[in-house]
């Protein structure tokens, strides 16, 4: 789509330096964008190209504005403004097939209700008892078994399966792989071997949450794992039964979260990040990548709890120091006692280890 500068700047709130006429139909970066892009200042680390950028125009800041060679759109949140307009200017493959269409090859059980305008796509099997609101798109290879129900306006894209009872609101995005509504990892011990616990709870997804490829989310054991609005969730992130997660909480790739942890609103949390269940973690935490999560996170802040990579020599040494780290902390504690020193945290772990 076309757009001119003058159109961008009303329609997002922008103060525009430059010739409202001027058209965008694309975005680029500062460094490979063409007369025609949009591109974007966010980062500190990409001034330097700022000044040979050849793009159409550039939002940015305004502390930034006066060292742009070409047109300007001033916004207080330049990464923010600039998704806004992206999205504006490209149009998902899925939504270019006509509303209302349903492909010849789709299963749909007669016992389904679809609302208006919905698309579903090639191969898509639709199970008894499911509900698809209003302009609900379904992509290609999708299986919704029994009694799911999607929220208006939201999309679903290829080969993507929920599970019996699964809930979704309103404006979901789930990418290709994803699976919800799998049963818990859950089984009891015996004698014997391991006794499967049923897992009859759901999954309920709020309104407006994105679902990155390849992820999954199981079904409670007995009441339902729950996602809040505005939860954006990474590639290949694994969500346990019973897992509660905040509104507009945020998550990258590879994240493991146990069973039955409860997760606050607006935390962040970096990829590789591992959280043990039963946990409790409160409102506006953020976890570096990499963290390892074994206890409560009662106060909002920065955690980091990983190891970073060192180069192998070093971490040989190191490891090899780690596996003496409990008789040093012995032969410390005998050379305290003899000098009369007290030492509370060695006291504590002798008390733990009787």
């Amino acid at each position: 789509m076309v757009w001119t500068l003058g159109q961008l700047a009303l329609r997002f709130g922008c103060e525009l330096r430059g010739d409202p006429a001027i058209e965008v139909d694309h975005v680029g970066t500062l460094a490979g964008a063409g007369p025609r892009a949009l591109s974007f200042l966010a980062n500190p680390l990409y001034r330097p190209q700022l000044g040979k950028t050849r793009a159409a125009a550039v939002v940015l800041d305004g502390k930034s504005a006066a060292d742009c060679p070409v047109a300007v759109l001033v916004s207080s949140n330049p990464y923010a403004t600039y998704a806004r307009i992206a999205a504006l200017l490209y149009t998902p493959a899925a939504t270019a097939a006509p509303a209302g269409s349903i492909a010849a090859s789709a299963v749909v059980d007669p016992t389904a209700r679809l609302g208006a305008d919905v698309q579903i796509g090639p191969n898509v099997v639709i199970g008894p008892g499911c509900t698809l609101g209003d302009g609900v798109r379904i992509g290609a290879g999708c299986v919704l078994t029994a009694n799911v129900h999607i929220g208006a306006h939201s999309e679903i894209r290829s080969r993507v399966t929920l599970e019996s009872g699964v809930i979704l609101g309103e404006r979901v995005l789930i990418h290709p792989g994803a699976v919800l509504g799998a049963d818990g990892f859950g089984f009891a011990r015996d004698r014997d071997g391991w006794v499967k616990v049923p897992q009859v709870g759901g999954v309920r997804i709020g309104n407006d949450v994105e679902i990155g490829a390849n992820t999954t989310i199981d079904r409670g054991a007995i009441e339902d794992t729950v996602i809040g609005d505005g939860v954006k969730i990474d590639n290949q992130v694994q969500i346990g039964h019973n897992v509660v997660i905040g509104e507009h909480t945020v998550m990258a790739a590879f994240v493991g979260i146990s069973g039955s942890t409860r997760i606050g609103r607006r935390c962040m949390i970096g990829g590789s990040t591992g959280f043990v269940g039963h946990q409790t973690i409160c409102d506006d935490a953020a976890f570096t990548g990499d963290s390892m999560i074994v206890g409560d996170v009662e106060q909002p802040g920065i955690y980091s709890g990983g190891l970073p990579a060192q180069p192998a020599r070093l971490w040989r040494r190191l490891a090899a120091r780690f596996r003496q780290l409990d008789t040093m902390a012995g032969r410390l504690a005998t050379l305290e006692r003899a000098a009369g020193v007290r030492n509370p945290a060695q006291e504590s772990r002798e008390t733990d280890d009787d």
